[in-house]
């Protein structure tokens, strides 16, 4: 795929007024796929501060994992007066209908984080792929050989297979020569790390815990993995993630997890309320910083990709410095461990 990387702090620069020709202030509707997650209260705080250092105002709504309610709550914000949409897509094939109602009123769309495959939409995300082989990478380098488990993102979800390519051009010597056999993969519905343990137990049981790696597509997933594991005595072995959770980030720190590939999510929301702001009032070509890109599917999108960073036990120190976490928290039940931890 063509890609397009440019760093948060470009990608985040000043995107301009954000009042209409007739005076009245703009407001961006955020639609919330399952704002339960942890990762998702980091990103709205970003995209809150954006907004209101720009004057704008925000409104949300949360479809709690249901990609029916995701439609009402789009429908919803544009009635409440939303001036421009960030969306984070329960289920890709099934927001199209939102798309349109936004389109309908004139009211721009931000894909965030998530693909929605529409040339109306702007693609906001950090580059996935990538994030996909960053875990194998650290994956591989802990266990270069063995039965490897693939516990995959949320089948609806374009992400979850972003990253299982990635995962796949950095295994695939590897399968190649043998080195090691992927023996089972599933996807995880909705995320969720209650149906990833549960299918991480069902692996285990089915191939006599003869299992030596786990390429987890998120945090989440890598902790039903983990528990699953853990369960067995079998914890320690390498484990992959993403979104740098603080209980991954921990995990990382006790040595129960290998990599949790960090994706700054206060540069992402910050990067979104701007580019909602702008989009309000401009065209979406007029984003500083964004480029055309083809999605798998052949749809030509206006895009800002944002760089993704592996933590490991050899660099956590980037994430308490960068004040993602405090050492505190990173370190808890920790004796003896890496730095900052030690």
């Amino acid at each position: 795929m063509n890609k397009y990387i440019i760093a948060a702090a470009v990608a985040a620069a000043g995107f301009g007024s954000t009042a209409f020709a007739d005076g009245h202030s703009i407001t961006v509707g955020v639609s919330w796929s399952n704002f339960q997650e942890e990762r998702w209260k980091t990103d709205e705080a970003a995209i809150r501060a954006a907004l209101e250092a720009a004057g704008a105002t925000y409104i949300s709504a949360d479809a709690q994992s249901s990609s029916a309610k995701q439609l009402s709550d789009v429908e919803s914000l544009i009635a409440q007066g939303a001036d421009a949409l960030i969306i984070l897509a329960q289920d890709a094939a099934a927001i199209g209908p939102a798309v349109d109602a936004a389109d309908a009123e004139g009211i721009p769309v931000v894909a965030y984080d998530r693909l929605i495959e529409d040339e109306r939409a702007f693609y906001l995300t950090f580059d996935n792929v990538e994030v996909g082989r960053m875990q194998a990478r650290a994956v591989l380098a802990a266990q270069p050989s063995g039965n490897y488990v693939m516990i995959k993102g949320s089948p609806t979800d374009p992400n979850a297979d972003f990253l299982r390519g990635g995962q796949q051009e950095i295994l695939q010597d590897a399968i190649d020569s043998g080195a090691i056999t992927i023996v089972d993969e599933a996807y995880t519905d909705g995320w969720l790390p209650a149906n990833a343990q549960r299918n991480m137990e069902q692996i285990l049981t089915a191939n006599d815990n003869m299992v030596d790696a786990v390429v987890a597509s998120n945090d989440g997933t890598a902790g039903g993995a983990v528990a699953a594991l853990t369960a067995q005595g079998m914890e320690g072995i390498a484990v992959s993630g993403q979104d740098g959770d603080h209980a991954a980030l921990n995990r990382v720190a006790l040595g129960t997890q290998t990599v949790s590939v960090w994706k700054d999510a206060r540069e992402l929301g910050r990067a979104a309320g701007e580019i909602a702001a702008t989009l309000a009032g401009d065209d979406m070509a007029m984003v500083d910083g964004s480029a055309k890109w083809t999605s798998p599917g052949g749809t030509e999108m206006n895009s800002i990709f944002l760089a993704p960073v592996p933590i490991t036990a050899d660099n956590l120190s980037v994430v308490t410095d960068a004040g993602w976490i405090t050492v505190e928290s990173l370190c808890q039940g920790v004796t003896d461990g890496p730095a900052p931890c030690n």
